[in-house]
């Protein structure tokens, strides 16, 4: 039995505060089984717990002593199973199994003995209940309910020294099953949160995807540029981060995922007579091509999705040395995606059909990359580029 010593408050406080940090439900439930092995010193503990997918009741979870143990997910429960039924008819606290009597919310408060009739023609199912209870190796369940529904269902088996449990350990374990109920639910809302999330995420990438596609059905000759600028920007920071050059805060690939996919959206603003014209710009044709920067950030700005995206598109023409555009940004004040992007995108602008020319050899791009190092290009995106060219990765 739990000694004298133990602070029935304090555990609850403790396993409490340990639900509100771990929201996958499942690992919670089995490090509370775990904890009440230990604590209570049963020779097993289970949970059987509320699968939705399934509407069905799994005994998900069971700890103790060899031979105690009951495979999990072994046995699943129908809501017309006895230990199912008999929680939703009956909202008792808990349930007591002893060899002549089943016990509820109080251990003297009797509801079926063999040679009682259960109120209200329940007695079958008690005996029901009675019966099933040893085959899970247990001498009380206690159901955790959230507002009226049941979540889950914790057994208790045996102490090893084999005393009964106190009535001040079955309040115990009916606050902790009252806590269990509200964790799960909130589990269960962050599962839902997560769903939406990835939903809408995944939204947000095919349309970013199909605005891609749209900045190629208007300029016939970069058809595969943008994909192929992504692919180019996600090795060059891989590499980098691999030879410790970059480290990469959380979302910095998706970001420059969707900044290379869109690097050039701003495009769409540009006339078709001057993004597919076969001779060389004039000048207040190039000074039109090279607002599409600007422009592109314009079209994502009001998109709360776009945010860490929008840098890389307005400043992936700007210059280590400061002589680039829109904002003349200097070394290390160009967002460090828009450096990448200015790399893999000069890079491919070279070794693919342009409108004014035919494709170069990549050696011919690595070369040009290489002498403007440190003056149009970042030293270490470019360096990043050329390891992976050296390696045969590009």
């Amino acid at each position: 039995m739990l000694t004298a010593k133990i602070d029935y408050k304090k555990e609850l406080e403790a396993a409490s505060k340990g639900m509100i940090m771990i929201h996958d439900h499942v690992l919670l439930m089995k490090l509370l089984v775990r904890m009440l092995v230990r604590k209570a010193n049963l020779r097993h503990a289970g949970m059987i717990l509320y699968e939705p997918s399934k509407d069905a009741y799994v005994l998900s979870i069971s700890r103790g002593e060899s031979g105690e143990k009951i495979p999990e997910n072994f046995i699943r429960f129908e809501r017309s199973h006895p230990l199912i039924r008999i929680f939703f008819e009956k909202e008792y606290k808990y349930l007591i199994s002893t060899r002549h009597a089943l016990l509820a919310e109080d251990l003297n408060k009797l509801i079926w003995r063999e040679s009682v009739i259960g109120v209200n023609g329940t007695r079958d199912l008690l005996l029901q209940v009675s019966e099933q209870m040893p085959m899970l190796n247990s001498v009380a369940c206690v159901p955790a309910f959230y507002q009226h529904q049941l979540l889950a269902i914790l057994l208790l088996g045996q102490k090893k020294d084999e005393s009964r449990l106190e009535q001040e350990e079955l309040d115990f374990f009916s606050a902790l099953a009252s806590d269990v109920a509200m964790a799960m639910r909130n589990a269960q809302l962050f599962e839902d949160l997560k769903r939406e999330v990835e939903r809408s995420r995944n939204q947000f990438i095919q349309t970013t995807i199909a605005l891609g596609s749209a900045i190629e059905a208007k300029d016939n000759y970069t058809h595969g540029h943008t994909e192929r600028v992504t692919k180019y920007c996600l090795s060059i920071a891989r590499r980098m981060v691999a030879v410790g050059m970059l480290e990469a805060p959380p979302k910095f690939y998706e970001n420059l995922y969707i900044s290379g996919l869109l690097h050039d959206i701003g495009k769409i603003a540009i006339p078709e007579a001057i993004l597919t014209k076969r001779d060389k710009l004039t000048d207040e044709e190039f000074a039109v091509m090279r607002t599409h920067s600007v422009r592109g950030a314009e079209i994502l700005a009001p998109v709360r999705d776009f945010d860490g995206c929008t840098a890389g598109v307005r400043h992936h023409h700007e210059h280590f040395d400061g002589s680039g555009y829109p904002d003349g940004l200097k070394g290390e004040e160009i967002p460090m995606i828009a450096a990448i992007i200015a790399v893999a995108d000069t890079f491919d602008a070279i070794t693919t059909d342009r409108p004014y020319r035919q494709a170069l050899p990549k050696e011919h791009a690595i070369g040009e990359i290489r002498k403007y190092s440190g003056v149009w290009f970042h030293p270490d995106a470019t360096k990043a580029l050329i390891d992976l060219y050296e390696q045969g990765q590009i």
